[in-house]
């Protein structure tokens, strides 16, 4: 499935380069007429990260989220500060289709396995990762400023016994730059683990993106600046990725 991405920041459409909040590119569509064009070319789901959330749960952007949540004719993904089981209740009440959990999967693990166990299917865990030479992908949480040691096939293991069924996965350093996805990086992660729904995340700029990355085997792409910038539409996008056409 192809699902846009918004990410928000201060009540504003913005992209980070890299995942630097000093790299910040505001958008000046209104989010709301975002959401409805999106729905209208024929997404199901939006991706929403509250990026003041990301960097400080104390900043988390509820307001302007359950308005949102309450307020669009979509199936909306949230993330962004979710540090407890609080959180995720109140989202779900809100209309939330599924809450994306990062930074306290890494640092809370005993306290979040319980959440994955309860919720399983409505809650996504993301993985965010730079890969460095010889394979090894470096953990980021807390809005990408800090850096775990933790073992990324050690945690989705772990999770996979919880009940984890959503898996995202996001290469920072190929997140807002139009580079292209890391192929190989959801290659090794669908050819690891067959039972999960893996969301690719980072980089997509153009439909042949979308055909190649489909034989990686993930379930699906979160696009985010491509579609900001109207690279192509989410309709072109959806056909690409239902026929394996594209255009040239």
């Amino acid at each position: 499935m192809i699902i846009p991405a918004l990410d928000i920041l201060n009540n504003s459409v913005v992209r980070l380069y890299k995942g630097n909040y000093k790299k910040i590119k505001f958008y000046e569509d209104d989010l709301f007429f975002l959401i409805e064009k999106y729905r209208l070319e024929g997404a199901k789901i939006l991706h929403l990260v509250d990026l003041d959330g990301s960097k400080n749960p104390k900043n988390r952007q509820n307001n302007f989220i359950e308005k949102i949540l309450k307020n669009v004719n979509l199936s909306i993904q949230v993330g962004g500060g979710i540090r407890n089981i609080k959180d995720i209740e109140n989202l779900l009440l809100y209309g939330a289709k599924r809450i994306v959990i990062g930074s306290s999967a890494i640092e809370n693990v005993s306290e979040t396995k319980k959440w994955f166990k309860k919720y399983g299917d409505k809650l996504v865990l993301a993985i965010d990762v730079v890969c460095e030479k010889k394979n090894l992908n470096i953990i980021k949480i807390n809005g990408w400023t800090k850096s775990s040691n933790k073992n990324m096939i050690d945690i989705i293991s772990e999770y996979e016994k919880c009940g984890l069924k959503h898996l995202l996965c996001t290469d920072i350093n190929r997140d807002g730059t139009l580079n292209g996805p890391n192929f190989s990086l959801y290659k090794s992660i669908t050819k690891k683990f067959k039972n999960l729904f893996v969301q690719a995340s980072g980089g997509v700029k153009s439909l042949k993106d979308i055909k190649k990355i489909k034989h990686t085997n993930v379930s699906d792409i979160i696009i985010g600046r491509a579609f900001l910038e109207n690279r192509f539409k989410v309709s072109e996008a959806i056909s690409c990725w239902q026929k394996g056409s594209f255009l040239v």
